[in-house]
């Protein structure tokens, strides 16, 4: 089975920039959606992003217009690239398939305060 591991999170003020990126232990391009979670304290994991093979892209409201996902099949890897961030995206990002899953990596923290 396919496992994730998600990096670049951390610290960043209101308004500012990162780059998640997500690292499959496998080929990834056989999975036709990717896609992005995120869970906030107390609150129930969210899907933020989604990208399938062929580069379409679906994008929660809360995101739209300031997060980009995008995937490299040579590289087995996914990104979501968050921009003019808030406090309220304050969570920790995971990636996985947009399909049934059942196995979750660690995450990555993101943290939006000045």
């Amino acid at each position: 089975q396919v496992t994730f591991v998600e990096s670049g999170g951390g610290l960043v003020q209101p308004g500012g920039s990162l780059r998640l990126s997500c690292a499959a232990s496998g080929s990834i391009v056989s999975i036709y959606a990717m896609g992005w979670y995120r869970q906030g304290t107390g609150k129930q994991r969210e899907l933020v992003a989604t990208i399938t093979t062929g580069g379409t892209t679906n994008y929660a409201d809360s995101v739209k217009g300031r997060f980009t996902i995008t995937r490299d099949n040579a590289k087995n890897t996914v990104y979501l690239q968050m921009n003019s961030l808030k406090p309220e995206d304050t969570a920790l990002y995971y990636c996985n398939t947009a399909g049934y899953a059942v196995y979750w990596g660690q995450g990555t923290q993101v943290t939006v305060s000045s």
